[in-house]
């Protein structure tokens, strides 16, 4: 392989041959049995696990993650998941009868059958996991599938071409390394269905070449996550837990809190309680930050929009109440809690994807539903509530993709709930069983006697 990144036009031929052959192949991957699958994941599983030093290093070089991250999220979510497909996979398969009502002596059943050819397209902020995450459901629903990760990790692009090419025949799954015209070409393609994760923005240009072809799509996006925290909730705690939140991965998550509602009189111990916990997780004896613990804003363009966002918040207003340090060196930000925000800041308008948590006080819960029912769905919502009534009110009057009460990020971890965003945050769900739906058609068969 050269050092040049290859464009389109370099692998026009390349992508219209393996499309070609995936289209020929889909019936018999179709036709698969769970054994044949199976023995698919598994060779997946392996690969991963074979080339696990070697996902470290290239996540590594392409984020700049601490590395026990890299290893929960690039590998071991990874394996897991695929085990998972694995374990499960015979019950998945098996069809759904359900009552007739036409004739009782009739039968009638839901088949889960694979959609055919699909495009997966990966997102930056954990480029192996979620994109091998797909793949494996994909391929449990047999399926075959065209894989890009983003221009933005080669290195990483490059490992997973590697185990692709180890773990399946071409005919199956193959992954295409290259810029962002090659993602460009292959939406061009007529895939029965697309999954992307990444920004709500690009997901409305995959929606639109999906349209072109009538191709079903699975769109895992983001938007501003909000957290409420509700009178008689353990400060203290919800202060570790959001700290916790806003340095995984430099804050990149794409469920992370992005927002919070805390009561006027506990606002100073919210701040208080985020800065030690950063300050025990970050930062040496001698008060400098360990880098290595903290993944670095993606690039300088990332790096730029949120350092506008935060000026664009000090410049109306808003106040540091903790960290407040961007480091445009080596693209660093030290988490940041701001106060004394307000609506018409750039920061509570788009989605910040850093380790920077502007903070809003309430006086009711109603003010706090009110804010978030009049704003885009958003993907995760996160209430801290000792009163189930009031979080039953929460649930009541918002919509997201998905919550956690007294808590943050759950939802996402448990693989027996579905994972997806509604609207703006996203298409469609997956995780376990519901990748595996996601990647199928419920086919109708009835059956007179």
């Amino acid at each position: 392989m050269t050092n040049a990144t290859p464009t389109a036009a370099a692998l026009a031929p390349e992508i219209a041959r393996i499309f070609a052959l995936q289209q020929e192949h889909q019936w018999a991957a179709k036709a698969s049995s769970a054994a044949e699958r199976k023995a698919k994941l598994a060779r997946l599983k392996a690969a991963v696990e074979s080339h696990a030093d070697d996902i470290v290093a290239a996540v590594l070089e392409d984020t700049r993650k601490p590395e026990a991250e890299i290893r929960v999220t690039e590998v071991m979510n990874i394996v897991g998941n695929v085990q998972r497909n694995i374990d499960n996979l015979d019950a998945w398969m098996t069809p759904t009868q359900v009552a007739t009502s036409m004739n009782p002596a009739d039968s009638a059943e839901i088949r889960y059958e694979a959609r055919g050819v699909c495009l997966i397209l990966g997102p930056w902020n954990f480029p192996l996991g979620l994109t091998l995450g797909p793949v494996a459901a994909a391929i449990a629903a047999g399926n075959c599938c065209m894989v890009k990760l983003t221009d933005l990790c080669p290195a990483t692009a490059r490992v997973a071409a590697t185990i692709i090419r180890e773990a399946f025949d071409e005919r199956d799954v193959a992954l295409f390394e290259g810029d962002v015209s090659v993602a460009t070409a292959l939406l061009d393609l007529p895939f029965h269905h697309i999954f992307f994760t990444g920004s709500t923005r690009v997901g409305k240009i995959v929606m639109t070449a999906a349209a072109r072809n009538l191709a079903s799509v699975t769109l895992e996006l983001g938007g501003k996550s909000p957290v409420i925290i509700d009178d008689g909730a353990d400060i203290d705690l919800i202060a570790a837990q959001l700290a916790n939140a806003k340095q995984f991965n430099g804050g990149q998550a794409c469920i992370c809190p992005d927002y919070v509602f805390v009561k006027p009189d506990k606002q100073a111990q919210l701040v208080d309680g985020f800065k030690a916990n950063v300050a025990k997780n970050l930062y040496s004896e001698s008060g400098e930050i360990r880098k290595e613990a903290i993944a670095q804003i993606v690039n300088k363009a990332n790096f730029d929009r949120v350092k506008a966002m935060v000026d664009d918040a000090l410049a109306q207003g808003a106040t540091v109440a903790a960290g407040g340090v961007l480091d445009e060196t080596d693209l660093t930000i030290h988490p940041t809690m701001l106060t004394n925000v307000t609506p018409q800041m750039k920061i509570l308008q788009n989605e910040i994807f850093a380790p920077v948590l502007p903070v809003m006080t309430y006086d009711t819960l109603d003010q706090a539903i009110s804010y978030i029912e009049a704003r885009d769905k958003p993907l995760a919502l996160y209430v801290y509530s000792p009163n189930e009534e009031a979080v039953e009110q929460v649930l009541a009057r918002t919509s997201s993709g998905g919550v956690t009460v007294n808590g943050v990020f759950s939802h996402y971890l448990e693989n027996n709930l579905p994972f997806g965003g509604v609207n703006h945050s996203g298409m469609g769900s997956y995780h376990g069983v519901f990748g595996f739906k996601a990647f199928s058609h419920e086919r109708a068969v009835y059956r007179h006697r």
